[in-house]
């Protein structure tokens, strides 16, 4: 794990991006050489309401959108942050069908190799009751740090990278 690898999170407005939901904030963080070397955070005002049932799961509300910044700003941010980088998510199905339609709205392709920390818990730790983030972190030793604030993006790919390097251990 020598080369630079970007974990990445998104929270959405909902399940699918081909029902039109959007990206509402991504966070992520750079590794070489096993540590963290750079993160990269921001909301996005993708100017469509949060329905009630995402804001019960992410606690990212309308209001707190209004400045943000509009997605063609953050996505071409994100997409030079991380380059020709191997990305990493959990669940990454999920989240890459959103980072590639935020991608195609800019005209650009998402051409990155990708890794799933569910998959990879999956295989490497069959016995667990079940294979969520924080299921996961816990068995690996992870401690959650104070202020963690979990379905939020920054500080899930926090704990994703470590689930990563913790994974990338087990022989």
């Amino acid at each position: 794990m020598t080369r630079r690898t970007i974990i990445f999170d998104l929270e959405t407005t909902g399940l699918s991006p081909r029902q039109g939901h959007r990206v509402i904030e991504v966070g992520a963080v750079a590794l070489h050489g096993g540590e963290v070397v750079e993160e990269f955070h921001s909301l996005i005002n993708a100017g469509c309401p949060i329905p009630w049932q995402a804001q019960q799961v992410h606690g990212i509300s309308d209001a707190m959108l209004i400045d943000a910044p509009q997605p063609l700003e953050v996505f071409a941010d994100f997409h030079n942050f991380i380059g020709s980088a191997p990305i990493v998510a959990h669940n990454a199905a999920f989240d890459i069908s959103f980072l590639t339609a935020e991608f195609s709205r800019l005209g650009r392709v998402l051409s990155n190799s990708v890794h799933c920390t569910l998959k990879l818990g999956r295989e490497k730790l069959p016995t667990l009751p079940n294979h969520r983030l924080e299921t996961i972190f816990y068995h690996l030793g992870g401690r959650m740090p104070a202020g963690n604030q979990r379905h939020r993006a920054l500080d899930d790919a926090r704990i994703t990278a470590f689930v990563w390097r913790e994974l990338n251990e087990i022989p």
